[in-house]
């Protein structure tokens, strides 16, 4: 997608659980690269393959094949050794900030674990001022250091959260739907945090959301998936403002707008996501899109190039979406 090395490079991603038998293809064939610098979106409905990717991303779960690389070293080859060499480049903030945090620590013991285990403690005085540093930067007093988890609110606890993802000054974040365990009052806050320590530290993230307000706001460009396939792959601006893919549009048009004048006008979809376990022959989508064609059920489409930097995943170059407003 550029002439420029990728920080992350996906290709051919698959993730099966299960036996041969009742395999679940949670991740199907995935292929996306993320630029330095650069706030990917991953979205999609539950059950698309999202939080499964972040996670195989990092490899904190092995992939059942194709690559993930990190300035072109693929971490699905490298050794045990070599990834905790790795760990401290690559990080995630979870998506529960209630059982992401040891209830049985201090807060400068959370954050003081992932130095010493990156060697980055060069003693106590160091540890200690480089803990009060992290709190202060995600808008923590310093004396929150003494505090058990149980002691703060959700977004007290994410924040937490971030700053251990932060400590050890990585390149690369996987942020696996981190305000979705928060109240909506507290998620504005823990976005405008994200946005102000992705410019200030020249981070880059991968953002996985069902909330598209957010990703629209966030990211530079959107990754769609459905059923663990890619569906499309736009800059954001452009995505939101003309999907090309009827499932793009689907989720768009669904998404609540703040203006009750504002009448949607869209083709809802028919029926519920199709298990992973048996899905459907040809494109993934098919047996719920308005547009479907019979050829939809013998063509499997890949993801092809329509310019501009966009991608879609449909046989079809005949289908004239509705505006969304």
């Amino acid at each position: 997608m550029s002439a420029v090395l990728p920080l992350i490079e996906v290709r051919n991603l698959q993730k099966f659980f299960g036996p041969a038998s009742r395999q679940v293809r949670a991740v199907d064939d995935v292929s996306f690269s993320i630029q330095a610098g650069e706030t990917l979106g991953l979205v999609g409905e539950s059950g698309s393959g999202k939080s499964t990717i972040g996670r195989a991303l990092l490899r904190l779960i092995d992939s059942t094949s194709g690559s993930v690389s990190y300035r072109g070293e693929n971490l699905v080859t490298a050794s045990g050794s070599r990834m905790r060499a790795l760990r401290s480049k690559l990080q995630m903030i979870f998506q529960d900030p209630y059982a992401s945090l040891n209830p049985k620590m201090r807060v400068r013991d959370i954050l003081g674990e992932a130095l010493r285990t990156h060697g980055l403690s060069p003693g106590k005085e160091a540890t200690a001022a480089r803990i009060a540093e992290l709190l202060q930067l995600v808008g923590l007093p310093p004396e929150h250091a003494a505090r058990y988890p149980h002691e703060f609110s959700g977004g007290q606890r994410q924040r937490i959260g971030v700053a251990r993802a932060l400590s050890v000054q990585p390149e690369f974040i996987v942020a696996d739907e981190p305000l979705s365990a928060l109240d909506v009052s507290i998620q504005s806050q823990v976005v405008n945090l994200l946005c102000d320590l992705r410019d200030q530290l020249s981070l880059t993230m991968l953002f996985i959301s069902h909330d598209l307000d957010v990703v629209e706001y966030l990211c530079d460009r959107v990754v769609v998936l459905y059923l663990g396939r890619v569906m499309e792959v736009a800059p954001t601006a452009q995505l939101f403002a003309r999907p090309l893919h009827p499932y793009t549009h689907a989720l768009l048009a669904a998404s609540p707008r703040p203006d009750p004048m504002v009448k949607m006008v869209h083709v809802p979809l028919k029926g519920d996501m199709p298990s992973p376990v048996n899905p459907p022959s040809g494109c993934v989508f098919r047996t719920r899109c308005p547009y479907a064609l019979p050829a939809c059920a013998e063509v499997r489409p890949e993801p092809r190039d329509v310019g501009g930097g966009r991608f879609r995943a449909c046989i079809r170059d005949d289908i004239e979406l509705p505006t969304i407003p």
